[in-house]
């Protein structure tokens, strides 16, 4: 049997307005789906169960989205599975999820009964103090990073002011009649919210290896701003949505509800993607388009001190965020250590062994 692949992505993620996630797209999203949320504590296996299930339908040959925790890219937040109509998430705080169909179309996958609730109460106090700990550093971290979002924005409108916004919408619009398959509809088509990228406690990351996985063509819109190639990404995502395609809409982290960094459209095997100073994107034989083609050149070099002020503070502004995410961390790990001496692995093992048999 051929082996499948991974698709790293992100569901959530510190923004300017607080954690902003896309996580109840895995309530049951269409048809006859197996939606599977976990409540846990922290360190009681949650990730170490996703990453067993994930690899468990990759050895079948299946494609499986991994959902990384923004937090702490090395842990699972959720496994995605679409041709199984399966997934499986975290659905503990920050990204606290609910059944919206208890049982008929969502499962609760408790562990708490694998906990030794005595162990944790003999130790309360050492547990709230991390808890609170790691909550203060978070809202710090968060502080930093909606300040270094009101520089962005500001030369995101800045670059707005400046831009042919017109033209570069006709110009999108031009792209989709070259890129997009005419004719049958994709039964699998509709739009699913992602991040590909986040600012976490190792700095900046982008998922780059997603979109090489999913497409053979690539599109580079190179606009350090933002202001032209979202403008382009929203024409492009209309029209992939009108033709029927999977889309898949990236989100901007700084600007989770407005700004679109990325297109990715699995069916077409085409992706549209924003380089910029935080994902910095290079593939071989890729088309690069310079968004500046749409700018006034003379009014953003009557700017330039600001936004390269606005630059250089917001880099700044993120990295302290990064900082204060990597000590929220490390309080982190040390509230883990109660957990795992009070989890019961093995009990928790074999939960894994019963989801794996009955959805894998």
């Amino acid at each position: 049997m051929e082996q499948g692949q991974k698709l790293d992505f992100l569901l959530g993620a510190m923004s300017p307005c607080g954690f902003v996630g896309y996580f109840d797209q895995m309530l049951a999203p269409r048809g006859e789906w197996n939606s599977l949320l976990i409540k846990a504590g922290p360190g009681c296996g949650k990730s170490t169960m996703m990453t067993k299930i994930a690899d468990a339908l990759v050895s079948q040959g299946e494609t499986v989205e991994l959902i990384h925790c923004s937090s702490d890219p090395d842990s699972l937040d959720g496994v995605f599975c679409a041709a199984r109509k399966f997934s499986i998430v975290d659905a503990t705080a920050p990204h606290t999820l609910e059944p919206r169909y208890p049982v008929a179309g969502e499962t609760i996958i408790s562990l708490y009964d694998n906990l030794d609730q005595e162990k944790l109460r003999s130790s309360r106090k050492e547990v709230g103090e991390l808890f609170d700990r790691c909550s203060v550093l978070q809202e710090r971290a968060c502080r930093y990073i909606t300040a270094a979002g009101s520089l962005v924005d500001d030369s995101y409108k800045l670059s707005v002011a400046g831009a042919d916004l017109g033209a570069a919408r006709s110009f999108a619009a031009r792209l989709a009649l070259k890129y997009f398959p005419s004719g049958q509809r994709d039964p699998d088509g509709g739009e699913e919210l992602r991040m590909l990228s986040a600012n976490t406690l190792a700095g900046p990351i982008c998922y780059t290896d997603t979109i090489s996985k999913v497409a053979d063509q690539i599109i580079i819109l190179m606009d350090p701003w933002g202001a032209v190639s979202s403008a382009m990404l929203r024409i492009l995502r209309e029209k992939a949505l009108a033709r029927g395609l999977r889309t898949i809409t990236c989100y901007c982290p700084m600007a989770p509800h407005d700004k679109i960094d990325h297109l990715l459209l699995p069916s077409a095997r085409v992706a549209f993607v924003t380089d910029n100073q935080y994902h910095p994107l290079a593939f071989e034989g890729a088309r690069r388009i310079h968004c500046d083609r749409f700018c006034d050149k003379s009014q953003l070099r009557a700017h330039r001190g600001r936004l390269r002020f606005n630059r250089k503070a917001a880099a700044d502004l993120l990295e302290q965020a990064t900082r204060l995410q990597a000590q929220a961390k490390q309080h982190h790990d040390q509230l883990e250590t109660y957990y795992k001496a009070a989890a019961d692995f093995e009990g928790i093992d074999r939960r894994t062994e019963e989801i794996l048999r009955r959805y894998c």
